[in-house]
C-alpha cells in the first residue's frame, strides 16, 4: 500500500512545487490548424506500422480546443504549477523564418489563464516535435538545428518572457537521440546505432544558445534542462558485463549530464573507444555553451536498467507492449548489449519495473556525480497501467480506480523526499519538487494510445474526460498540504 495524502502533505518541505507536465504534439491535436506547420512526428505517426495502434496525434486530446478545460481541471487539483511545451511548427512553421500569429496567440491564451488561476508556468522549449523541413534537412543529424533552436528560443522569450517562471530548454535528449537516430523507433525512424552520436551533441548545442538565447532575452523566469536518468546495473558479474553497463551509462546517462554539470564528456575505459570516438574531437567552444550556468536541473525518472553483455532478445522495458511489430522488438545485433527483466518486480504497462528504491538511487548518483550541482526538480515521473471505467455505485458517475498509480506516485515521491532529507543518501540534492507524467491519457508516442498515464482518463472517441482515483489521491495531498500551512500561520 503506498503512502496515504494526509502522511505526504505533512513530509513535503514548504515550498514544495507539486506539478503535472504534457507535452505539445501529445495532446493538441488540431496538426492543420491556424498556420501549424508539419513536424517530423505528424509525418513519423503516418508511416505503416510505426504506430503500435495505427493512431497519429491528429486530434489527441483535442487540447488546442479545449485548453480552458484543461486548465480547470489543473485548478480544481490543487497543484502549484503545470509544464507544458510550446509546438515549434505551431509557431514557426518551416523552423526558421516567419513567425506564426495564431500559433503564438494560443500559447499567450494558455498563459493568461494559468496566471489567472494561480498556477505558476514551467514552460519547455522543445519536447522533440521538430518541424518537418529541418527534419527533412537532416534533423539533429545536422547541426544548423541546434541554430534554429536558438532562435526559436529567442522568439518564445520575447513573446512569454515575462509570464514563464521556468524554463526547460529540451525535454529527453537521451530519447530523442536513442530512440529517435540510434534504434529508429521514434521520429524519424532510421537507425544509425553508434552514427547517431552527433545527434546528441548538436541537441546539447541546442539547449546551450537556447540558455544563451533566454538570457540575452533577459527573462525573469528559472531557466534548466530536463533529463532522463535511469540507474544502470549488470545482469551477471564478469568484465564485459561490466563493460557494457558502464557503455550503456554513459549513452542514457552521462552523454547528457556531463557536459551540461561538468563541462565535459564522460571519461570511460579505453576498451569502449570504438564505440565512443566521436567525443574526441569536440570544439571547447561548444562545450563551453553546453555548460552555462542553470537555475534548475530538471530529472525524470521512470525505471532503473538491467544490462546484459552481447545482443540478445528484448526482455526489458518494452518487451510487453502488445502489438509491436517483431522487427521492433529484437535488439540491433549490432549492438554489444541488451536490456533484460527484472525479477521479481511488479510491471507497468510498458512492462518497466515498478522500482521507487532507485529513484532515491538514481537521487544519490546524481549527488555524487555532480557536487554543487543548482537545485532539482523531478520533471516527470508516472506509470502506465490498463485503466477501466467503472460506474460508482454510490453516485452513479463513472471513476477509474487506478490504485496502482496512487501506490506508484505515493511510493516515488515518498522515496526521492526520504533520499534528499537531511542524513539522506542523496542529501547533496536541493529537490524542489515533483511533477506527474501525465495530465490526462494522451498519445504516448510510439505506443500511439496504447498506453495510458494520465490522472485523467481520457475516452479519445469522445473526448470525455473522467477524473482517475490517482487525481483524487493527488487532489487529497494538496487539501491536506492547504490545512496545514493555514495551520502555520
Amino acid at each position: 500500500m503506498g503512502i496515504s495524502p494526509e502522511s505526504l502533505a505533512a513530509k513535503l518541505p514548504p515550498d514544495f512545487t507539486l506539478g503535472v507536465a504534457t507535452a505539445a504534439f501529445q495532446i493538441e491535436g488540431a496538426v492543420a490548424e491556424d498556420g501549424r506547420g508539419a513536424s517530423g512526428w505528424d509525418a513519423f505517426t503516418h508511416l505503416p506500422g510505426r504506430i503500435v495502434d495505427g493512431s497519429t496525434a491528429d486530434i489527441a486530446c483535442d487540447h488546442y480546443h479545449r485548453m480552458p478545460e484543461v486548465v480547470e481541471l489543473i485548478h480544481a487539483l490543487g497543484v502549484d504549477s503545470y509544464r507544458f511545451s510550446l509546438s515549434w511548427p505551431r509557431i514557426q512553421p518551416e523552423g526558421r523564418g516567419p513567425v506564426n500569429r495564431r500559433g503564438l496567440d494560443f500559447y499567450d491564451r494558455l498563459l493568461d489563464r494559468l496566471l489567472e488561476r494561480g498556477i505558476s508556468p514551467m514552460c519547455t522549449i522543445y519536447h522533440w516535435d521538430t518541424p518537418l523541413p529541418l527534419e527533412q534537412d537532416g534533423g539533429w543529424l545536422n547541426r544548423e538545428t541546434a541554430y534554429r533552436l536558438g532562435d526559436f528560443a529567442a522568439i518564445a522569450a520575447e513573446a512569454f518572457g515575462d509570464r514563464v517562471h521556468r524554463w526547460v530548454t529540451i525535454n529527453e535528449p537521451t530519447t530523442v537521440t536513442l530512440n529517435g537516430y540510434a534504434l529508429g523507433l521514434h521520429a524519424p525512424g532510421v537507425p544509425h546505432l553508434f552514427e547517431a552520436l552527433p545527434a546528441a551533441h548538436h541537441l546539447l548545442l541546442g539547449h546551450g544558445l537556447s540558455v544563451q538565447a533566454l538570457r540575452q532575452a533577459g527573462v525573469p523566469g528559472e531557466v534548466g534542462i530536463t533529463n532522463v536518468y535511469s540507474p544502470v546495473v549488470a545482469a551477471s558479474a564478469g568484465l564485459g558485463n561490466e563493460l557494457v553497463v558502464q557503455l550503456y551509462d554513459i549513452l542514457f546517462n552521462g552523454m547528457f549530464s556531463d557536459p551540461v554539470l561538468l563541462g565535459r564528456y564522460p571519461r570511460f575505459n579505453p576498451l569502449l573507444a570504438p564505440f565512443l570516438a566521436y567525443f574526441h574531437e569536440i570544439p571547447p567552444e561548444d562545450i563551453a555553451l553546453m555548460n552555462l550556468p542553470l537555475d534548475f536541473y530538471g530529472m525524470n525518472y521512470y525505471f532503473p536498467s538491467r544490462i546484459a553483455l552481447g545482443p540478445g532478445p528484448v526482455t526489458g522495458p518494452h518487451a510487453r507492449q502488445e502489438g509491436v511489430p517483431e522487427e521492433f522488438l529484437d535488439d540491433p545485433e549490432d549492438l554489444p548489449f541488451h536490456m533484460t527483466g527484472w525479477p521479481g518486480y511488479e510491471r507497468t504497462g510498458f512492462g518497466w519495473p515498478v522500482a521507487p528504491g532507485y529513484l532515491a538511487v538514481a537521487l544519490t548518483e546524481m549527488a555524487r556525480r555532480y557536487p554543487g550541482m543548482p537545485p532539482v526538480y523531478i520533471t516527470e515521473g508516472g506509470a502506465s497501467f490498463t485503466d477501466v471505467v467503472v460506474e460508482d455505485v454510490l453516485t452513479g458517475e463513472p471513476g477509474v480506480p487506478d490504485v496502482k498509480r496512487v501506490d506508484f506516485l505515493g511510493d516515488h515521491i515518498n522515496a526521492a523526499l526520504d533520499a534528499t532529507a537531511p542524513g539522506g543518501p542523496a542529501e547533496g540534492i536541493d529537490l524542489r519538487g515533483y511533477y506527474v507524467w501525465t495530465l490526462m491519457d494522451n498519445f504516448e508516442w510510439a505506443a500511439g494510445f496504447s498506453q495510458r498515464f494520465g490522472l485523467v482518463y481520457v475516452d479519445f472517441a469522445t473526448q470525455q474526460r473522467i477524473p482517475k482515483a490517482s487525481y483524487k489521491w493527488l487532489q487529497a495531498v494538496t487539501s491536506h498540504r492547504q490545512i496545514r500551512d493555514r495551520a502555520r500561520l
